[in-house]
């Protein structure tokens, strides 16, 4: 006798997914079936399927290792997705994800980057290649660098970015490497040794391999650096609750940050939809603009948050006046992305390219020229510093 299976797994099945025990597999009655693609698509048992927003492309396989909950996430071509919780999260293709993953709000993987098993991350950014290890948290983070799968920026096993202050905030952002340099695929990967950890907000430099057991507490934005840092002395120190040391660098680097977002903001709205010819990829990269646009309003929440909390800290006065005009201006440059002479010759080629090619993202990228790599890096760059000039009071 055959099973009976709810309306929404009946339409899946007849469209093409594969779901070797359906019986075990459930799909809300919000999951909008033709944003859910039927050419190669697996969903395997004990699976959870919710939100009106989820997309899956071609290809992807959902919970090969273990079962996953897949909520109002965006699932490029080739995703797999092994095992755990998957919440409003934009997958860009040929993702790989492994069990016990844990994966929030703001996250974004851009083409080719993976995470082994037991991976937290939220409001997590990671360009193209991107690779991370074994139980690893690195939310609140940026990662850039790689020009292959073979030489790629990773994050060793057992990293932790610390993202939460004793002040109970976290305007703690960290950038490994940067955004206008970091699109163009061509820059050293980074390394960020196993055991490790990062306590933000830092930057590190494009070339940069932290050592293994390291905790990085200092920027260190030089190219090609070897850092080593030992853990500090044992000391017993008086202590003021809300106190922030260093309260203006924290804020600046959380400016920097804003303004990074805003230049991949700009080339996300210009570049991006080159790329999205079929309606599935239209709708992927819809969602990743929006997905982006939630990320910036996360990180001025918590510098709001990060403010409020300035009474005790030098210099207040000029950061929580800089901080009233944060909001309304970086609505102004999302609103109106700009789009310089250079960048126009860069969407121009790059249109030209996708007519008498593909349109493989990661390929188009490569093939660059080099002088087009500059004029695109420098008109992303000109975005950030306009954004930093209006932040600044």
């Amino acid at each position: 006798m055959k099973p009976i299976h709810e309306p929404f797994k009946e339409k899946l099945l007849a469209k093409g997914v594969v779901m070797p025990d359906p019986d075990s597999v459930y799909v809300a009655d919000d999951v909008d079936i033709n944003r859910i693609s039927g050419n190669g698509v697996t969903v395997f048992p004990g699976c959870r399927i919710a939100g009106p927003r989820t997309l899956i492309l071609p290809g992807g396989r959902i919970g090969y290792e273990a079962p996953v909950t897949l909520e109002n996430c965006l699932v490029g071509k080739n995703v797999r997705l092994n095992g755990g919780f998957f919440q409003e999260a934009v997958f860009l293709g040929e993702n790989v994800v492994g069990s016990n993953a844990h994966v929030r709000t703001g996250t974004i993987l851009e083409e080719q980057a993976s995470a082994a098993h037991t991976v937290g991350l939220k409001q997590t950014l990671l360009f193209p290649f991107v690779t991370l290890g074994s139980l690893i948290n690195f939310c609140d983070c940026f990662m850039a660098g790689g020009t292959s799968r073979k030489n790629h920026s990773e994050v060793g096993s057992s990293f932790v970015h610390f993202n939460y202050t004793p002040n109970q905030d976290k305007a703690t952002p960290s950038m490994m490497g940067n955004v206008h340099q970091g699109v163009m695929l061509d820059q050293p990967p980074i390394f960020l040794g196993g055991q490790g950890g990062l306590v933000g907000p830092v930057r590190i430099g494009f070339g940069c391999l932290t050592g293994a057991g390291s905790i990085v507490r200092k920027d260190e934005k030089r190219p090609d650096r070897m850092i080593l840092a030992g853990n500090t002395r044992s000391v017993s120190l008086p202590r003021r609750s809300g106190v922030h040391p260093g309260a203006g660098r924290i804020f600046h680097h959380n400016l920097q940050y804003l303004a990074g977002l805003a230049a991949l903001h700009a080339w996300y709205v210009h570049v991006r939809p080159i790329f999205a010819q079929d309606p599935l990829s239209k709708e992927l990269v819809s969602g990743l603009g929006k997905a982006l646009i939630q990320s910036i309003g996360e990180r001025i929440r918590q510098l709001e948050k990060f403010c409020d909390t300035l009474q005790n800290s030098q210099p207040h006065d000029r950061i929580l006046a800089t901080m009233e005009i944060v909001g309304q201006h970086m609505d102004q440059v999302l609103d109106s992305p700009e789009l310089s002479p250079s960048g126009k010759n860069l969407v121009l080629w790059l249109n030209n390219r996708v007519k008498r090619h593909d349109n493989d993202y990661i390929t188009a990228i490569q093939s660059l020229p080099r002088e087009m790599k500059i004029q695109g890096s420098q008109w992303l760059l000109d975005i950030e510093t306009t954004v930093l000039d209006l932040l600044t009071v």
